[in-house]
């Protein structure tokens, strides 16, 4: 909506009041022929004022939520993206304040997570573990990094509130890889033009599917949009197309560390090893892992009996499960199994992406549990808070439903090489710095795989100088801890902080002269 028609909108609604009529929601339709169909305004936006005490400073800031179009091939909007926009307001200069962009996952999951959970102003109301309470809502978020950074969350196609504009749209453009990719490139330019944020230096963040995302987004901005990054964090991050597809004994080797972290924090470890600190524990479970365990799943049914033997002891001592479990599944037991087996005895399963969380099936028996205690109790507690917040305290009104997981399928996964282009970006750009950030007792995207992913980034020394891995002792969204949302916004601070460089330094590689 232009400056002009907002300002005659406006006029007619100051009329409508005085006469004595109503203004209509912004979801309301013109009577006519045609029937009423919940849609979106394709391009508008509300903007509100608050601040917010962040490490003892009070910071005063914009909220701008709204949608902005996707431009199809000849310029015409096919799709419109909801976004919610936080601008630090008592900064002149923004040439050297960063604007960190940020993406969730699924490929169907909106911005809610990392938005009201972790480095937004907003924090929604939790035990202080990351358990639902009731009344739902939001506080204010004393570790948000607006001190420090502008965010904004968007919601790819069909999550949130995005939508296609018409119904008749090729979703091909839209789920799949790539495709992902290249549309959300062209909208963050548009983005950075709108706010005047070109000279802001830039950070990409992505949870989980967001990190295949993010991690494709920082080639495709650099290689097709000119548009150059300071960083790209990766919270709880995918195989980015390095791992192969589907299961594999290698995936499931390198979830042993995982087990051993959950069980260790479900009191199922020998004394020995359940006396020891967590983080000495991991560190001798991941050499173990490299040294022994890998090379023996390696060979399959063709190891040595006496080695089969002395693996899978091992394995059930660091697993918490017992030897002849582990050498039923041929010594690497599928992550399915575990989250049902760990704690069959006390009639509970534990959480996939935060193995904390217990759940109860209707019965013990069976290989996999009845549902996913960790996901139904965010759901639980994120929902309530994300409808409330952008339909109440920032007056976003429409009758279309927050997808907090919307329909993208059939997604198209194949030519996911978005680990080599973040790879040929911090080639190409030595200002690109990466950090990880995982949870020990994350089971999904477990904390191992994810240095897997680290280290196959890191092949050149200049590479290695410029990534950071982070692990905390959470889940897949382990800022729901309160104990690392502090730590972890700091992690975040220290790393924008330290992937800013000296004003006037060269981005280049050789020897200075």
């Amino acid at each position: 909506m232009t400056d002009a028609s907002f300002l005659r909108v406006s006029v007619a609604a100051v009329l409508l009041l005085l006469l004595g009529g109503t203004v209509p929601p912004a979801h309301a339709q013109s009577m006519g022929a045609s029937p009423l169909k919940r849609s979106l305004p394709p391009d508008t936006a509300i903007t509100k004022t608050d601040r917010v005490t962040v490490k003892g400073e009070e910071v005063p800031y914009e909220v701008t939520t709204g949608t902005q179009p996707v431009y199809g091939d000849d310029d015409t909007a096919v799709a419109s993206l909801h976004y919610t926009y936080y601008r630090r307001s008592d900064v002149d200069d923004r040439s050297g304040r960063p604007l960190m962009i940020s993406f969730n996952g699924g490929p169907g999951s909106g911005s809610l997570w990392m938005h009201l959970g972790y480095t937004s102003p907003k924090h929604l109301l939790i035990s202080d573990e990351g358990y639902p309470v009731q009344p739902y809502g939001v506080e204010d978020n004393n570790q948000s990094i607006i001190d420090v950074a502008d965010i904004v969350y968007v919601n790819p196609v069909n999550t949130g509130f995005s939508r296609v504009i018409d119904d008749d749209t090729d979703a091909e453009q839209f789920f799949g890889v790539n495709a992902d990719v290249d549309y959300l490139a062209d909208w963050i330019d548009t983005f950075i033009s709108r706010h005047g944020r070109w000279r802001s230096p830039k950070y990409l963040i992505g949870e989980s599917y967001g990190t295949t995302r993010v991690a494709g987004l920082a080639g495709e901005l650099q290689n097709s949009h000119w548009t150059y990054l300071n960083g790209v964090i990766l919270v709880s991050p995918t195989g980015l197309g390095m791992e192969p597809a589907g299961p594999s004994p290698r995936s499931e080797a390198l979830k042993l560390p995982y087990y051993a972290a959950t069980a260790w924090y479900h009191e199922q470890l020998p004394d020995a090893l359940q006396s020891r600190d967590l983080q000495a524990l991991l560190s001798e479970v991941e050499d173990y892992t490299i040294e022994e365990y890998i090379p023996a799943v390696t060979r399959g049914g063709f190891v040595e009996d006496a080695r089969r033997q002395a693996v899978a002891q091992q394995v059930a001592r660091y697993s918490g499960l017992s030897e002849p479990f582990v050498l039923d599944h041929n010594l690497a037991v599928p992550a399915d199994a575990f989250w049902k087996e760990l704690l069959q005895d006390e009639g509970r399963t534990v959480g996939r992406l935060d193995s904390r969380y217990e759940g109860i099936d209707v019965t013990n028996a069976g290989s996999e549990y009845d549902y996913p205690a960790e996901l139904t109790a965010w759901n639980h507690a994120f929902t309530p808070a994300i409808n409330h917040y952008l339909r109440d305290d920032l007056g976003f009104t429409t009758d279309l439903q927050y997808n907090t997981f919307g329909n993208v399928y059939p997604w198209d996964e194949t030519e996911n090489n978005t680990g080599a282009q973040l790879r040929e970006a911090m080639a190409q750009n030595p200002y690109l710095h990466v950090m990880v950030q995982s949870g020990y007792y994350d089971g999904a995207t477990d904390y191992f795989s994810a240095k897997y992913v680290m280290w196959n980034l890191g092949t050149r020394e200049t590479m290695r100088d410029r990534l950071r891995f982070e692990g905390y002792r959470s889940g897949h969204m382990m800022y729901l801890r309160s104990e690392d949302l502090a730590t972890s916004n700091e992690d975040i601070r220290t790393f924008i902080e330290e992937s800013i460089p000296d004003e006037g330094t060269p981005a280049r590689y050789g020897r200075n002269r």
